[in-house]
């Protein structure tokens, strides 16, 4: 039968352990939410930058065919992404629709003034002001193509914006990371603290230092992939509840980003577990034995 001394220290090692596990849990879960931000506002970034595109205004008189030739010329492009031709009378329906029924009367149904066009999204990668210059000289060349229009001054916020944004989170992600990596060593040196005298014991009966760590690293490990899974499961209950209340967040979430995350906050937790947890195995290996009561 256990004495209480033994019930006492076991029950103070499983408490550590607890402890242990729910901090490095909050931490990974932390940093899990950060990176889920992150890359859903690169995704929110790429889909903005891919709704602005061209509007390709043809030439009067141009024969439909060599319009659809041409759109499909642009399909081929590598920074087109999709392109939508919009006939003379689909362009005087959306004018309808816009202005209403009274005004598209007044111009009548034989006087149609308004032009065939062909609607260009880009890839995000290309929705930058000198890019998008260099596409539109291009499609002006065309025999075909009257005029191109796109908002110049839109896609110069957007893209300015967006990089003071990817500064900001990317200098906030550092510091947090910094702030996970003192919180986890600091959280395991604690868990090892409560072992030091076990560790001491171990050394008076010849253990050798390697011998020692294995253990405890192995324990530390585990202590990180347990961590890991409980924050990705929360993780994975935040999205759920992102896309059961807000069904337009679904567009910008890319399940192949998720897995990735889901792996650095697995690699993170084994990693920084592990390694903190050597260091603070060696401290106690090299220390004095009268320090171990302070």
């Amino acid at each position: 039968m256990p004495s209480k001394e033994d019930t006492y220290y076991k029950k103070r090692i499983n408490s550590s352990i607890i402890t242990s596990v729910i901090s490095i849990t909050l931490v990974l879960f932390t940093l899990g939410v950060l990176g889920l931000i992150v890359m859903q506002a690169n995704s929110l970034s790429n889909y903005i930058k891919e709704n602005i595109g061209f509007e390709i205004i043809m030439k009067q008189g141009v024969k439909e065919a060599d319009i659809l030739y041409f759109q499909k010329t642009l399909d081929l492009e590598p920074y087109v992404k999709t392109t939508e031709y919009i006939t003379k009378e689909e362009a005087s329906e959306r004018l309808t629709e816009m202005l209403g029924e009274e005004f598209t009367n007044f111009l009548g149904e034989d006087d149609n003034p308004l032009l065939p066009s062909i609607d260009v999204r880009f890839h995000a990668q290309w929705a930058n002001n000198d890019s998008l210059a260099v596409i539109e000289e291009s499609i002006l060349n065309s025999e075909l193509v009257k005029e191109v229009y796109y908002q110049k001054s839109l896609v110069h916020i957007i893209n300015k914006n967006v990089q003071k944004i990817s500064i900001v989170l990317l200098g906030f992600s550092l510091l947090l990371l910094l702030i996970a990596l003192a919180l986890i060593n600091n959280t395991i040196r604690l868990s090892v603290y409560s072992k030091r005298f076990i560790i001491r014991s171990m050394q008076l009966i010849g253990a050798t230092q390697r011998f020692i760590r294995r253990p405890f690293i192995v324990k530390g490990i585990l202590q990180g992939m347990l961590s890991a899974v409980i924050a990705m499961m929360l993780i994975s209950a935040i999205i759920a509840g992102l896309q059961k209340n807000i069904p337009e967040l679904a567009v910008l979430i890319n399940n192949e980003m998720i897995i990735y995350l889901f792996a650095f906050i697995l690699l993170l937790g084994i990693l920084f577990a592990g390694i903190s947890t050597y260091f603070a195995v060696s401290k106690y290996l090299r220390m004095r034995t009268d320090r171990l009561y302070g």
